[in-house]
This record gives structure tokens, sequence and C-alpha cells, in this order.
């Protein structure tokens, strides 16, 4: 396809698609599938050779959010049965993110339900990123706290955070009918006060709400102009008992498709598979890390993910790669970028501060005549499956393991 030798050129130069090229990609049929992952996966290894970084949730303080962002399980009025808990103890979140770090995570990113914390909760916080790096050698740590307060982003770079997390979730025009509470406007500024603090940006979207194409085009093309250094794919998870929980529009090829858009328009960005890829991925979670450079390993905020062993069968089995701590995630020139602006707790060590450094990421150039394993051999049984025609609920488990039980983590 015309189409995609020039979406792969692009992609190769760092060269932003047109709007027509991005809708193109999402439009594309199930007969041409492979071939735009085939596209989509030479522009990731570019830029990522074969390598999957890990991160690892831990839920500081869960449920009872005064929000209502539609889609979440912590919303003012959910009626979900998910775990309700107050801030969890330094010492306990860093308990929480030791199991995480053994099972391979490289990033820990500390999460708390709210509109945005008192400076007291970054007070707190800062304490538990202290306790987390110093019991974990080497570990990055993102913080997702909603949106901060004037010099709120500084304490935390001063306290040893490397990134923050604060997603856009949707596009501007239709955020209104997501949620109330905030603005979309309100987003941008916290990414945006992030990255001025020398914080690495964390921000990507939620695919799956009933949006359109054009939505899902406008808000990549929103984070590409934001430019965070990674870029979280979460796929709603219809929990019983929130508005969207009927809300069952994705099928494993309308994941892929948009995995792929996201990477033509963010060709050097992390893109994380978050949220979601178990439910809506299934099967075919495998071929989306031929599109995608990162993971979560384990479970997430509220519902439980897959065995964390599994997750790292599943990068084995595909011929992929964990990321090694002592690796550069990101491409020479955006670390960098990022190392020039001045990094969270980047010392003159280097800190374990993931994206500081200079060394060029293995894989960074796409050799002609490739003889890597055949996508199509990883999804020929896969590929007949193309409707989803019912409500898989047996796949939303609401998490009862891990931060705020007695239970083991999964990691």
């Amino acid at each position: 396809m015309d189409l995609l030798n020039t979406l792969v050129d692009k992609g190769l130069r760092r060269e932003l698609p047109t709007r027509e090229e991005a809708l193109a990609v999402l439009a594309t049929s199930d007969d041409e599938l492979l071939d735009v992952v085939s596209a989509a996966g030479k522009v990731r290894r570019r830029w990522f050779g074969r390598r999957v970084k890990l991160n690892y949730l831990v839920n500081l303080k869960s449920g009872l959010c005064p929000e209502d962002c539609s889609y979440c399980s912590q919303r003012l009025g959910s009626t979900a049965g998910i775990l309700k808990y107050t801030w969890l103890k330094p010492d306990e979140a860093s308990q929480a993110a030791a199991a995480g770090v053994a099972g391979g995570a490289k990033r820990v990113c500390l999460v708390a339900s709210g509109r945005g914390p008192t400076d007291r909760d970054v007070d707190r916080v800062s304490q538990t990123i202290e306790a987390i790096k110093g019991q974990n050698e080497g570990v990055e740590v993102c913080a997702c706290l909603g949106l901060l307060s004037a010099g709120q982003a500084d304490k935390l770079r001063t306290a040893g955070a490397d990134a923050y997390n604060h997603n856009l979730n949707t596009s501007e025009g239709t955020y209104g009918e997501i949620t109330t509470t905030h603005t979309y406007a309100d987003r941008v500024d916290t990414v945006q006060q992030a990255q001025a603090a020398g914080l690495s940006a964390c921000s990507g979207l939620i695919a799956g709400m009933g949006e359109t194409d054009e939505d899902l085009v406008d808000v990549v093309y929103a984070l590409r102009d934001l430019d965070p250094d990674s870029v979280p794919v979460n796929f709603l998870i219809p929990f019983e008992g929130t508005p969207l929980a009927k809300e069952w529009n994705l099928t494993p090829q309308r994941c892929l498709r948009i995995l792929a858009m996201v990477r033509f328009v963010c060709p050097d960005v992390e893109v994380r598979i978050a949220g979601g890829r178990e439910v809506h991925l299934r099967t075919m979670q495998p071929l989306a890390l031929h599109l995608a450079n990162s993971i979560f390993l384990g479970d997430y905020l509220t519902s439980e993910g897959q065995a964390g062993k599994t997750d790292l069968e599943m990068i084995a089995d595909a011929g992929f790669e964990v990321e090694g701590a002592g690796t550069v995630t990101l491409p020479e020139h955006r670390a960098d970028a990022i190392a020039a602006a001045g990094c969270g707790s980047h010392g003159e060590s280097g800190g374990g501060c993931g994206p500081c450094g200079t060394s060029e990421p293995s894989g960074s150039s796409e050799p002609s005549g490739s003889s890597e394993p055949s996508v199509a051999a990883e999804t020929a049984a896969a590929s007949a499956n193309t409707e989803n025609s019912d409500a898989r609920t047996d796949l939303v488990a609401v998490r009862r393991r891990g931060a705020g039980t007695d239970l083991a983590p999964n990691a």
C-alpha cells in the first residue's frame, strides 16, 4: 500500500503524517491489518528495537473521588465494587513497588484518586518516592496525582520523581461529554507544569468510549503537540456501576489499528499499552508488541490484569526482550533533550533516571531484508475472529490483591 510506505518513511524521519493519513489507518480493512502492523512495526523497531519496558502501578489511595469522569470506577457516584482505602504509608507503598521491580518493572507509577493533591499530600508522596528509591536502586518513579497546583511539580521533582502522568483521555471537542468537574484545559495545564519542572511528561488517551475516528485523531495530534515522552493507550474497561458500563465498542483489530495510528503520529515516543489490553486485545496481545514498546506488568488500579508471569512469557514468546534498568528507553535525541532540560532525579552519577542518558538504544536502525519472525505467524488463528458481538464482562475482574489488601500482589 502506498499509504503504508509513506507512513513508514515519515515515521523513520519523525515527520508528522497528515490527518487524512492517520484517519486512513483507522479505516483500513481486516484484510490489510497485518500489513498495517508490519509497517508500524518498522517504525517501532527503528526507535526502540525489540525492547519492552515494564511499568508497575501502585494505587496509593483508592476510590472516593469527587470527580465525575464517566470512565472511572473510582468516580463520584460509582457503584462498582472496587477496593476503597485511604493513603498507603510510605513503607507499604515501597513494599508494593518492590514486588513490581522484582518482577522486572523498570518504572513504578504512583497513583492516587482525587481531583488533585494538597501540599500535605505532595509531602506524603515525596516521602514515598524517597522510600521507594532508597530500597530499589535504579528504579524510575512516575507520579499521577491529578491536577497540580503551583509549585507541586517542583516538590515532586526535588523528592526524586522522574515523571508525571496526566492523560488527556479524549478530544477537546468531546471532553465535556465525559467529565464536567474539570476541563480539558486543566489537564493540558498540569502536563505543562510537569514539563516546566523538568519532569518527563506522560500523557495518553482512553479508546472505546464511543468516540469517532476524528476524535481519536484529534487527541493523538494534541498529544503530539504537547510532546510527552510517553503515551499510554488505555482501552476502556466498562465497569458495572459506571456510566460507560455498556460501551463495548472495541475489537482486537480496532485496538491494533489505534495503536498503529498512535505509533505513526508519535514515532519516537514510548507508546504504552495500558489498561484494558487483556479485555479487548485478548489473544492478540502479542501482536500489539510490534506497535507499542511498553506495557504495565500485572494488575491495574482497580482491575486485575493477567498474571505477571504470563506477561513475561508473552514477551519472550513473541521474540521481544524486557528492557533492563541500565538501558535508556528513549531514542538519543529525546533523551539528550530531557537531560539538557534537567530531569527529576538526575545527578552526576545518573541516579537510575531512565530518560537521562546518551547511549543509543539497541535496534536503532531498521536493516533491509530483516529476518525477524513473521507477524502473520503470530496471528493466523486469531485473525479469523474479526467481530466482537458480545460484551466480555467475564474479563473485567475487580482487583482484590496487592496494594490495600493483605494478599500478595500480581507481579
